[in-house]
Formats: C-alpha cells, structure tokens, sequence
C-alpha cells in the first residue's frame, strides 16, 4: 500500500473526515484545525486543497449531493410500479441520513447556510430533484386511480419530505433511540394509507 495519497484521495478523506467530525461536534463549531488534527495534516495543507472554508464546505455539499442523486437513481431503478418507487425514494433518503447522520445539521445549518451561497444554492438545488422525483412517482399514482387525485401532488411530495425531516429531527434528540428507516417507512404508510382513505370514505 502507498504511504502517499493523490489529491483526490486527500480530498476524499478531508471530506469524509468533515462529515464526521460535524456529526460529533456540529457543523457550526466544526474548524478547519479540528479537522486538520484529526486527518494529522497542518491547517496549511487543509488550505492547499481548499483555499478557503467555504469551498470546504462547498465539496462537503457537492459530495453529498452526489451520493444522494445516485441513491435516489437506484432505488428507482430498483422499483416498477409507483408506490414501490415513492416508497424507495423515502427509503433511501432515510438510509442516507442513518448513515450520514449529520446531514440534516447540515441541512438546517443557519450559520454555513448564511455565509455561503454557493451552499444554499447546493442543498436547495438537491431538494428541488428530489421533491421532482417524488412529484412524478405521486402524479403516476393519482392517474392510476392509487391516490387522491383532489389534491395537488406537490403538496403531498412536501407533505412526504416534512415526514422524513420531522422523523430525522426526533431521531436526532432521541439519541438516535430508534431505528429510522423503519419508523420513517412505518409513518410513510400511514400517511399513505390516510390519503387513500379519505378518498374512499367521501365516495361513501
């Protein structure tokens, strides 16, 4: 094994480093030197690959994104009919958090979010795919004849991500007390399920 890593493979293992490090301190306290210490590298080589903060933060966001869009393409891919893809896309947003599980920190970070709009412009970029995702899967639905048609799919995509941020919050307070994929999954089926019955009990 080389002693030597690339600059990709040092950029890797910065990023990696920040998610973990956000994760045990907060994204908000989190400094370049914490994060030099820990890799063992000076805060001078820190800014070698990342001239400032905000680009750290910037491939931090990237990084994520990417990881996000290829889930997000998988478990579509995976999923024939509509409701076993809306329910993947809620899956594998879930998973991403309990794997990463300081993203929502970063998310709703107010203190990265203001200082940096390229940033914002990331995480705002990314929800828009994925309520775009969940948008098609739900309108597949309702001209099925699988979901209300009376209201608007964009309301039930954001009713679906409010879902996962508001688990993903009691999860995070909880101590990460109980499983969340599967509480988010539990949730998501009722939701479904009410949408569902409501349409059949103003039928009756």
């Amino acid at each position: 094994m080389s002693g030597r890593q690339s600059a990709e493979e040092r950029k890797a293992q910065i990023v990696a480093e920040v998610l973990r490090l956000a994760d045990e301190i907060g994204p908000d306290r989190l400094s370049t030197t914490d994060v030099a210490r820990a890799i063992g590298l000076s805060q001078p080589a820190i800014f070698r690959h990342f001239p400032t903060k905000g680009a750290l933060w910037l491939a931090v966001a990237e990084d994520i994104a990417d990881r996000l869009q290829r889930d997000w393409a998988a478990a579509e891919g995976g999923a024939s009919e509509p409701h076993a893809r809306l329910k993947a896309l809620i899956g594998a947003q879930l998973t991403a958090i309990s794997a990463t599980p300081a993203l929502p920190s970063i998310l709703f970070s107010r203190e990265l979010q203001v200082d940096n709009q390229a940033l914002r412009d990331v995480f705002r970029g990314l929800l828009g795919a994925f309520q775009g995702r969940l948008v098609a899967a739900i309108r597949d639905l309702q001209a099925a004849g699988d979901l209300r048609g009376d209201i608007n799919a964009k309301d039930v995509a954001m009713l679906l991500t409010s879902l996962i941020q508001g688990v993903a919050i009691r999860w995070t307070l909880g101590a990460r007390g109980f499983p969340l994929v599967e509480e988010g999954l539990r949730l998501f089926d009722l939701q479904m399920a009410l949408l569902h019955t409501q349409e059949e009990v103003s039928d009756a």
